[in-house]
């Protein structure tokens, strides 16, 4: 996740925007320097903005090691969970956190 790198060092956090067939991530600092990044995802439910610490979703991502993989939103107050798309064992619970 290339957009971790101008997310805000004491905070750490990502603002991920996900609605029908595409993910964007966004990060900024505190010295106005912004990233932003798009992807295409498999979803067709309601729009939801949530955002996470990057380096815990990171981490739960490098863990895994399938190159595919499935993260549950219930809303954007809610927790997310990550699991590998394949089936694996270990699922990975991400708290919310406020941006």
């Amino acid at each position: 996740m290339r957009s971790a790198i101008l997310s805000n060092e004491k905070f750490r956090g990502v603002r991920l925007k996900v609605d029908a067939g595409r993910l964007q991530l966004q990060t900024h600092n505190p010295e106005h320097e912004e990233a932003e990044e798009e992807l295409e995802v498999a979803y067709t439910g309601a729009p939801i903005e949530i955002g996470f610490n990057v380096n815990y979703l990171l981490d739960a991502l490098a863990a895994m090691k399938a190159q595919q993989f499935t993260l549950e939103l219930k809303g954007a107050d809610s927790s997310g969970l990550i699991y590998d798309a394949g089936g694996g064992a270990a699922k990975y619970v991400i708290m919310p956190m406020r941006l």
